[in-house]
């Protein structure tokens, strides 16, 4: 069962006590995952953090933490957001400093007849735009965002994690301008082996602990896989975690490199079809 955000925030408040059920539950046996694959500098696990809809204290409170502790993220970038052209030198610096600009499109549509989605404007309702109009958005997104970095290795999160427009699958219209995408709410990869680096579930989280944060990336660690982390607001905006429980996560990452291998998501997919090309 797909979970919404709003639902998914309630997710890792359950946190298990015992490491024995956790990975039994994840589906994890000794040698369940290849001898041959290793991240880089022998971590357990690969972490990829993520912020969604080009906010303000994503650039005030994340950026900086993040710079502090030399972890590199992903800022998925809504281009019509103001502060996407207010403060336009400022993500130039990001990526300067080796941190991805992804795309979440032009204009954020989403279906507005999924619960909770009275937001949602009529003239970007994801029910009514058809999936030619979804990749033309999804292709100019990528050249706005060219011309900010300079790059053209990216990533994608779909917005909202909703699959269709106008009641068809636009994923695989998309697809192809990508090296990885997040498309659904969830924990952290149960099976490289099994891993589509263009459907990789991410946690999405909204107003838990640092604990809980930290909670996940150990169950990637104890499965040897990948966790990936959605944030939106960092200490305002909406969908916020408060700035210590970010400052937590972060904290853990940084003092355990032999267990985590932070970097943008286009990274760490480079490295998973690189390791499938071997």
């Amino acid at each position: 069962m797909t979970r919404t955000w709003h639902e998914w925030r309630l997710w890792p408040r359950r946190v298990f006590s015992s490491a024995a059920l956790l990975l039994t539950l994840a589906g994890w046996s000794p040698g369940a995952h290849s001898e041959a694959f290793k991240w880089p500098g022998a971590a357990k696990a690969a972490v990829s953090l993520s912020y969604d809809d080009a906010l303000p204290s994503q650039l005030d409170n994340a950026l900086p933490a993040l710079n502090a502790l030399g972890l590199k993220a992903t800022f998925y970038l809504t281009l019509s957001s103001p502060t996407v052209s207010q403060r336009l030198p400022e993500w130039r610096r990001a990526a300067a400093a080796g941190h991805e600009l992804g795309n979440h499109t032009l204009f954020h549509p989403c279906s507005r007849s999924a619960p909770g989605r009275d937001w949602v404007a009529a003239h970007r309702d994801l029910d009514h735009i058809s999936v030619a109009q979804m990749r033309e958005e999804v292709v100019l997104a990528n050249a706005y965002l060219q011309a900010i970095d300079g790059q053209t290795r990216r990533t994608f999160t779909a917005p909202c994690t909703d699959p269709l427009a106008a009641g068809q699958p636009y994923f695989p219209a998309v697809k192809s301008e990508f090296l990885g995408m997040k498309t659904r709410v969830g924990g952290p990869v149960a099976s490289l082996a099994a891993l589509d680096p263009w459907d990789v579930p991410t946690a999405g989280p909204d107003g838990v602990s640092g604990a809980a944060l930290i909670a996940i990336v150990q169950q990637a660690a104890a499965q040897g896989t990948l966790a990936s982390i959605t944030f939106h607001g960092i200490g305002g905006d909406h969908l916020s975690v408060s700035k210590e429980a970010h400052q937590a996560l972060l904290q853990h990452l940084a003092d355990n490199p032999q267990l985590y291998w932070v970097d943008s998501f286009v990274n760490i997919v480079s490295h998973l079809h690189a390791a499938r090309r071997r």
